[in-house]
Parts: C-alpha cells; structure tokens; sequence
C-alpha cells in the first residue's frame, strides 16, 4: 500500500499567522500630522542704520554647527542632550533660510544699493560680505521632563569683510535668548525668526559704523 507523503502543517500556519499581524497594525491609531515651518516671518519697524544708500552687500553661505544640519527641529535638554522632534520640521534648508531671514531683515533696515544672497553670479560685485557662523539655534528646556518653561537661544558670530581687500573690517557676536514654553513649536519658531532679527540688526549697526568711517 503506497502512502501519501503528510503535507507539513507550518505551511499553513505561517499566512495565517501574516494575516492577523497585518489585522493587528491595521487596528494601530494614525500618526501625528508633521509640520513645517519657514523662517523669515517676523517683521519689525523698520529702523534705517545705514547712512548712505550706496553700500552693496552680500551675504556669504553660512557656517552651521553640524548637529543644526537636520530637517528636525532640534532642542537641547539640560546641559548637553539635543532631541529632534519628528514631527516638527523645517520647510527648507535650515542654512538657507537663516541666511534669507538674515538678508531680508537687513534690507528692513538700511537702504542698501544692493543686496544678495549666496549664491550670486559670477563677477557679482560687493562693497561687504557678511560672513554668519550661527553656533545655536533651538529651544533649551530642562531636563525633567515635567518642565513648562525653557527658552529659545540664537547665538551667532559675523564679520563683516571688505571684498576689495578680504579685510575683516567689523566683528561681533550676537546672543539671543528668550523665554520659551516647552511643546510650542510654532511659538519656538517665532521667537528663533525674532532672533535673527536681532541678529540682523547688530550687523546693520556694524555696517553703519563702518559707512560713518569712510
């Protein structure tokens, strides 16, 4: 008598068991909507620094420290742990859009004869180049994670260099910090976009002294 061989059982049991694990994240709640957001937002009175309106300006790519160069929102948790949110996010490149801010809250403040930002075209002549090496730009809050109020902290160095000669000719840094609460994205933006105006504005009084020297 010739027997038939036994089909094994784990065949049947492996798509079974595919079909209820695919059941079970079907049932999962969806995630939360991610958000984006661009600087450049805020606009102040605007406050005329530069005496004459015949400097050009161009503002140069900047310097971002390397953990800034993420898409996520970042905010640095006690002394030196930094969390990115994921569902917080900026809407284009976080060096472009400083530098954009930057340019845009400049020329709110001085009638300059022009104004532009890296990348111009060749043969592009300046009178000054602003050079930005932006070291914070997040929320800070405290590390227990109960906290409600944090700040949000903006520091940057610039210079201000003559094209003709490469000279740096103006310097400073700028240290911005203001009170923030915890879990408000859209205001922690705010208040980093109210940062670059002030970052703007040191630069454009830097500028107006070295317009005044000339």
């Amino acid at each position: 008598m010739t027997m038939r061989p036994r089909t094994p059982k784990t065949r049947w049991v492996l798509p079974s068991a595919v079909i209820i694990l695919t059941g079970c994240f079907s049932l999962g709640r969806n995630p939360p909507p991610v958000h984006y957001f661009v600087l450049g937002g805020v606009r102040q009175a605007q406050v005329r620094t530069v005496s004459r309106p015949s400097i050009a300006v161009g503002v140069r790519r900047l310097q971002l420290a390397r953990y800034l160069e993420t898409p996520f929102i970042a905010v640095r948790q006690g002394a030196q742990r930094i969390t990115f949110s994921q569902y917080h996010r900026w809407g284009e490149d976080l060096g472009g859009g400083i530098n954009r801010a930057v340019a845009g809250y400049l020329a709110a403040r001085a009638p300059f004869a022009g104004l532009d930002v890296a990348p111009w075209p060749l043969g592009t002549n300046h009178d000054y180049l602003i050079q930005l090496d932006v070291l914070s730009f997040e929320g800070s809050a405290p590390e227990d994670p109960s906290a409600q109020q944090g700040e949000a902290h903006v520091q940057a160095m610039w210079e201000i260099i003559r094209q003709q000669d490469g000279e740096v000719v103006g310097q400073g840094t700028t240290d911005f910090r203001t009170r923030w609460t915890v879990g408000d994205y859209a205001g922690l933006v705010a208040l980093l976009d109210a940062g670059l105006d002030a970052l703007a504005t040191d630069v454009a009084t830097g500028l107006a002294k070295i317009d005044g020297e000339r």
